[in-house]
């Protein structure tokens, strides 16, 4: 029996790595290890990723075919060169956007922050994802999304119709499976407890509300480590001035490094305006950091009880969180358990074939592995 090839738009492979590029790259290789195990899932297909000519991100798979195809690159290479090169098969879309006149494929939207924060993005970011959210949106087999948080706001916003919807979480186990880097903090100078925040310089991060409460806070005995590139889509900002005493902005730093950071850290801070999913706040509570988090988004229903909730509009409540969590051991013991707790009920082998489960749907195949019913956020609880 002849197997059905599934198409993976592997444009991303052109770009740096951030959130949305995580995601894909992990689904991938899990996707891969899958594969290799002879899950029943995914026998029935072939996966072939296309991706433009040029330096790509590695990926180092064993069964996944990495097929670089046609002249042109960027936007141009997804609408005009993608479509031609997947006419027999499924295409399989994980970053965003996708060939807007294609029918037979599937796209994962992982927020409707474009729509809801546009004051983040430039102008030409944000008004080509409106489009391709809307066209895409209604011409899609099928939209999965990171959250149900975000499910609810591409139907708001997008207009996109909920029975074409489909929440499917990320996992975690990239972190845990990454090396922590000998001797870097020391080497980036971090002899006191550091209370640690991670994500791109986007101004929806909030970093200068950290700024703020650590100021609110005043002379305490621990230093504040902000890390994280920037990126041209963003309206950038930096959190204010440069690395001082008692605040190190490191920017881009390797996964070796993340990794030595998060284990490292006394506390970690997270207080974005909005979020689709919160990978950050994920690996660090995976990893046993203590996190606090803003009540804003899709945070509530990915962290669960398992952190400290703070208003991120609000530097003082912030500043009392970070004051609370630092001023108590035993706390931070709590918090760490926790999040390990929390953590552990997210994996990229469920995202895997959860997601292998949708587009067996949208191809109206037989679905060999069938996906939990999707989680409903809850009212988190305050660690006393």
């Amino acid at each position: 029996m002849s197997m059905t090839t599934i198409y993976i738009n592997g444009r991303f492979l052109m770009h740096n790595i951030t959130g949305v590029q995580r995601y894909a790259m992990e689904l991938i290789r899990q996707m891969d290890a899958l594969i290799a195990e002879d899950d029943p899932a995914f026998a029935p297909y072939r996966f072939v990723i296309l991706a433009p000519h040029g330096q790509i991100q590695p990926l180092e798979l064993a069964h996944i075919e990495i097929r670089q195809v046609g002249p042109l690159n960027g936007h141009l290479w997804e609408q005009l060169t993608l479509p031609i090169h997947t006419t027999d098969g499924f295409l399989l879309n994980l970053c965003n956007t996708a060939p807007l006149l294609k029918r037979n494929q599937a796209v994962t939207m992982h927020d409707a922050a474009v729509y809801a924060v546009p004051e983040t993005y430039s102008f030409a970011f944000k008004a080509w994802y409106k489009v391709v959210f809307r066209v895409v949106g209604k011409t899609a087999r099928r939209v999965i999304t990171c959250s149900e948080f975000s499910k609810r706001q591409l139907m708001h916003y997008a207009g996109i119709k909920e029975n074409k919807l489909q929440t499917i979480y990320h996992g975690k186990e990239h972190m845990l499976g990454t090396p922590i880097a000998s001797g870097y903090t020391e080497k980036m100078g971090l002899e006191r407890p550091f209370v640690l925040a991670v994500s791109s310089m986007s101004p929806n991060k909030n970093f200068r509300s950290i700024v703020a409460a650590l100021e609110l806070i005043g002379d305490k005995d621990f230093d504040v480590v902000i890390a994280g590139g920037k990126s041209k889509i963003f309206n950038e900002t930096t959190p204010g001035g440069e690395s001082s005493g008692r605040v190190h902005y490191l920017g881009y730093v390797e996964e070796e490094e993340l990794r030595a950071l998060y284990d490292k850290a006394a506390c970690f801070v997270f207080p974005s305006f909005y979020e689709g999913f919160g990978l950050p706040p994920l690996e660090a509570m995976a990893c046993g950091a203590p996190v606090i988090a803003s009540k804003a988004a899709s945070l509530p229903e990915v962290c669960g009880d398992a952190v400290l909730y703070c208003d991120p509009h609000d530097p003082q409540d912030i500043a009392d969180q970070i004051r609370r969590v630092m001023g108590d051991p035993q706390l931070r013991e709590e918090l760490s358990a926790r999040g390990k707790e929390q953590a552990a009920k997210f994996s990229w082998s469920r995202c895997a074939r959860e997601t292998i489960g949708a587009v067996a749907r949208a191809m109206g195949t037989q679905e060999v592995y069938r996906e939990r019913p999707a989680a409903k956020a809850v009212a988190p609880k305050q660690s006393r």
